[in-house]
Order: C-alpha cells, then sequence, then structure tokens
C-alpha cells in the first residue's frame, strides 16, 4: 500500500471540475457545435472530478484506478492525431536572406 500512499492524482480536482465548467460554458457549447457539429462531451471531466474527490476523500483504489484509466485515454486521443506540418530539423538555408516585400512577381 505504500506505493498507492504516494501517489496523487495527476491533476488536483478542482483542475477537473474547471475542466468541466469550461465544457459546459455557452461559449466551448457553440464552439464545438460549430467546429464538430456535435455537442462537446462533458461527463468523463464530471466523472473525473468525483473519482478525485473520493480518491482525497478515503484514498479509494477503484477511483485511483478510474483516474489512471481516464488519463490514459486523454493521452492516447491526443497522440492519435498528426501534426499539420511538418516540423523542421534546422533553418531553411536563406533564412537570413531579406524577405521579398514590396516587390510583384512578373
Amino acid at each position: 500500500m505504500a506505493g498507492s500512499e504516494a501517489w496523487r492524482p495527476p491533476r488536483t480536482c478542482e483542475d477537473y471540475w474547471s475542466e468541466f465548467r469550461h465544457c459546459k460554458s455557452l461559449w466551448n457549447r457553440f464552439h464545438h457545435f460549430y467546429t464538430f457539429g456535435t455537442h462537446p462531451a462533458c461527463k468523463q471531466w464530471k466523472e473525473d472530478y468525483a473519482n478525485c474527490k473520493e480518491w482525497e476523500k478515503s484514498h479509494s483504489t477503484q477511483a485511483q484506478d478510474a483516474l489512471q484509466e481516464s488519463e490514459r485515454h486523454r493521452v492516447a486521443e491526443q497522440k492519435k492525431f498528426t501534426p499539420v506540418w511538418e516540423l523542421r530539423k534546422e533553418p531553411p538555408k536563406d533564412w537570413h536572406m531579406p524577405l521579398n516585400q514590396g516587390k510583384e512577381d512578373s
């Protein structure tokens, strides 16, 4: 049990509540619907908040496992997306040259 006593949630309980409130906000709901055509799913943030509070109250291993699984799922979801741009390994060879501003292509 020494390992579970040293364990802390990956975020504070207030962070989970803040994320839930943001998710339910009118602006976020509008933005999400405009962008994706659906309303955001906020249920998991509320469940994570409840599990965090439960863990703080009783150090429940069930709450700990639920928080860990939720965070693993969240990280896995973030890794699914590929970057829009390919990251450079080094700057372009002509990075020091002035830009062609004000010149029209003929």
